[in-house]
C-alpha cells in the first residue's frame, strides 16, 4: 500500500526505539483487506464530509507479488454536492525486488483526471534504474540509485523496526504519477510484541505505528505531497490508517481481512 528489501538500501538512519520485534524475519503475507475511510479532520473551508472504502490485495505471483488498490471516496462540499472519487492502481513486482509493472487510473465524477501505466527496472539491487511510461505519454525517466519499489519500501521498513531503528529515509518508486522516483522519509514508534486483538491472524505478531511522508525529489521543498500513518504489523499488514489528502485527512478501519495461504 502506498501503503505503504530485506537490506535497506540508501537508508539515512537516526535513533533508535527497543527492539522488542522478534528474531525472526516473518515472510511478507498475501491477503486481502477492506478498510472503512472516515473523516478524520477538515483543514479545507471546502469540505464538509467524507467517506469512503478501500480494497487492497496482495498476491503471491510465484517470481513476483500481484497488488491492487481500489479506493473509493465520496466528498461533500460546503454546498452539500457529493463529488465521487475512484482511484484503481495495480502493480506486479518481481521479488528480487529489480523490475515492476504498474498502471493508475483515477477518475472525478467518472472522468478520468490522471492515468499513468509503465514499467520500471533497476541495474542491480542498490544501484540505478529507469522507469519507460507508456501513460500519459509515452517517455522515460532516470530512478537514482537505492531506489526501492512499494514491496520491497514495506519489506525495508519492516527490517528497520526489527533492527530498532526510528527513523529512514528511502527513494521510492511506485507508478502513482509521471515524475519518477520520490523521496519517503519513515519514523517507526511503539514497536512492541503480540498481543491479542480482533485478527486471529495478527495476534501472534509484533507491530508498531508507522508514519510515511512522500516528497517530489525536484520541488525543492519540505512540504510533504502526500503523508500516511498506520500500525504495521510483522507480515505486512496494515490497520488504523491516518491518510492526510492536504485538505482533510480520512481515517482508515481494517473491516475484512483474509490472510491467505503461502505459496503461488
Amino acid at each position: 500500500m502506498r501503503f505503504p528489501a530485506l537490506t535497506i538500501l540508501a537508508v539515512l538512519l537516526i535513533g533508535a526505539v527497543p527492539a522488542t520485534a522478534a528474531d525472526q524475519a516473518v515472510p511478507l503475507a498475501a491477503h486481502r483487506a477492506l478498510y472503512q475511510l472516515t473523516l478524520e479532520q477538515a483543514r479545507g473551508a471546502d469540505v464538509a464530509a467524507a467517506s469512503g472504502t478501500m480494497a487492497y490485495e496482495v498476491l503471491d505471483a510465484c517470481e513476483g507479488w500481484a497488488t491492487r488498490q481500489r479506493l473509493e471516496m465520496t466528498v461533500t462540499n460546503r454546498d452539500g454536492q457529493d463529488i465521487q472519487m475512484l482511484s484503481d492502481y495495480t502493480t506486479w513486482e518481481s521479488k528480487d525486488g529489480l523490475s515492476m509493472r504498474f498502471r493508475m487510473r483515477q477518475t472525478t465524477e467518472s472522468a478520468v483526471t490522471s492515468e499513468v501505466a509503465g514499467e520500471a527496472s533497476l541495474e542491480r539491487t542498490g544501484g540505478p534504474g529507469e522507469v519507460r511510461y507508456s501513460l500519459p505519454e509515452e517517455s522515460k525517466k532516470a530512478l537514482p540509485a537505492g531506489t526501492l519499489f512499494p514491496m520491497a519500501h514495506t519489506e525495508a521498513i519492516l527490517a528497520a523496526a526489527h533492527e530498532g531503528k526510528s527513523f529512514i529515509t528511502l527513494p521510492l518508486f511506485d507508478g502513482t504519477s509521471e515524475k519518477g522516483a520520490q523521496d519517503s522519509t519513515v519514523a517507526i514508534v511503539h514497536w512492541a510484541g503480540p498481543k491479542a486483538g480482533k485478527w486471529p491472524d495478527l495476534s501472534s505478531l509484533s507491530s508498531g505505528r508507522v508514519h510515511v511522508a512522500f516528497f517530489d525529489r525536484d520541488a525543492g521543498t519540505q512540504q510533504p505531497d502526500y503523508e500516511v500513518g498506520m500500525r504495521y504489523w510483522d507480515n505486512g499488514v496494515a490497520d488504523d490508517l491516518s491518510m492526510d489528502f492536504g485538505d482533510f485527512v480520512m481515517k482508515g478501519t481494517l473491516a475484512k481481512l483474509e490472510v491467505l495461504r503461502p505459496g503461488c
